[in-house]
């Protein structure tokens, strides 16, 4: 058949019919690797976008003396539980008032106070991941290659030297 099919033009005819009969079949059922295509097209072009939008942000004075007051937190933080211990040294009765009255405080409104405690710093330490300069790779620039625990088990360097 292949001699007589070659010489009939058998294979051209069967692709041909087989394209058609594709072509046919998308018209009713779309392809799912065709649309899985466009919508990762999509999703690129707008993470394109949203890139270029942020791509370099304007900086301000404006902008300086925000990002100024936003790393002002921490540091008051610590030097204010330092500044309560040296307070407490100086005038314990008036130290003592000061933390009965803070005792008074209901527990919901100390529920409160640690999660915007807790969300303010959690969304500085997310910023901060989130910019972190990459290298080639795709890594964090400094960040180690290898795992300590990966020295310590001989299955994982098998696994990770058979690929």
């Amino acid at each position: 058949m292949g001699v007589i099919g070659a010489l009939l033009g058998a294979d051209r005819t069967i692709a041909a019919v087989g394209d058609a009969a594709k072509g046919v079949a998308e018209v009713f059922t779309p392809s799912a690797t065709r649309r899985m295509e466009l919508s990762a097209e999509a999703q690129m072009a707008a993470l394109r976008q949203l890139g270029a939008e942020y791509q370099l942000a304007p900086q301000g004075w404006f902008d300086r003396f925000v990002n100024g007051i936003n790393r002002l937190p921490r540091p008051m933080m610590a030097f204010g539980t330092l500044g309560l211990f040296v307070y407490a040294m100086i005038d314990p009765d008036s130290f003592a008032r000061r933390m009965v009255g803070l005792n008074a405080v209901p527990e919901p409104l100390w529920w409160l106070l640690g999660a915007i405690v807790g969300f303010y710093f959690g969304a500085r330490e997310a910023h901060y991941f989130r910019t972190r300069p990459m290298d080639a790779t795709g890594a964090a620039a400094g960040a180690p290659t290898t795992s300590p625990a990966l020295d310590d088990n001989p299955a994982l360097r098998d696994w990770q030297g058979a690929r």
